[in-house]
């Protein structure tokens, strides 16, 4: 009897954990280019999830801009090469951006950079603010203890494209001075979706 009890209590706790669990949120980024639908992970990586829908439900990124966009080619004075593109909000709201937030390891996470994960820019620890990026190819160099950043923490990856990587890949392609790309590529505008 008294087995059975404590199943049933580690059943009830278990339910009640899953239930508990973040769901992932699904949103949709709209650029001129075409749509790019990007699942976000809020059970692994809380923090960085709210902080990317402040400025989402802020309206942030409507009219921002892909200004960024990195190839095997124009990164000539990196030992460690990336593919990636690199996204901002509207230039106009840069004087409302939110305080920089901690950054989610992807060594605590578990999350990694692969082919079409999003994540968020940032120069040192603990200093993203709304820039993200999406992978183009798997990107290992972006994790924790890779060498892409100096410093060796990588970056807070949060989710994952699941439906535009050819809107991705076009983006990527978009003539550039350098990385920048010219013009940028502009987002209309990121929404949730149900």
């Amino acid at each position: 009897m008294r087995k059975a009890l404590l199943a049933g209590v580690f059943v009830l706790t278990a339910g009640v954990l899953a239930a508990d669990e973040p769901k992932p949120v699904r949103v949709l980024i709209q650029t001129d280019k075409g749509d790019i639908e990007v699942e976000l992970d809020a059970a692994k990586a809380p923090n960085t999830v709210a902080n990317f829908l402040k400025y989402v439900d802020g309206k942030f990124y409507d009219g921002g801009r892909f200004h960024r966009t990195v190839t095997p080619d124009n990164q000539p004075d990196n030992k460690v090469k990336i593919e990636v593109i690199q996204a901002g909000i509207n230039p106009d709201k840069m004087k409302d951006e939110f305080k920089p937030i901690k950054l989610e390891r992807t060594k605590d996470t578990k999350l990694a950079h692969k082919d079409g994960t999003i994540s968020m820019a940032r120069d040192g620890p603990d200093s993203a603010t709304s820039d993200f990026f999406i992978c183009i190819g798997d990107q290992p160099e972006l994790d924790f203890g890779g060498k892409r950043n100096p410093d060796g923490q990588g970056f807070a990856a949060f989710g994952k494209v699941v439906k535009g990587m050819d809107v991705v890949k076009k983006i990527q392609s978009e003539k550039a001075e350098g990385q920048t790309l010219k013009p940028p590529v502009t987002i209309k505008k990121i929404t949730r979706l149900p």
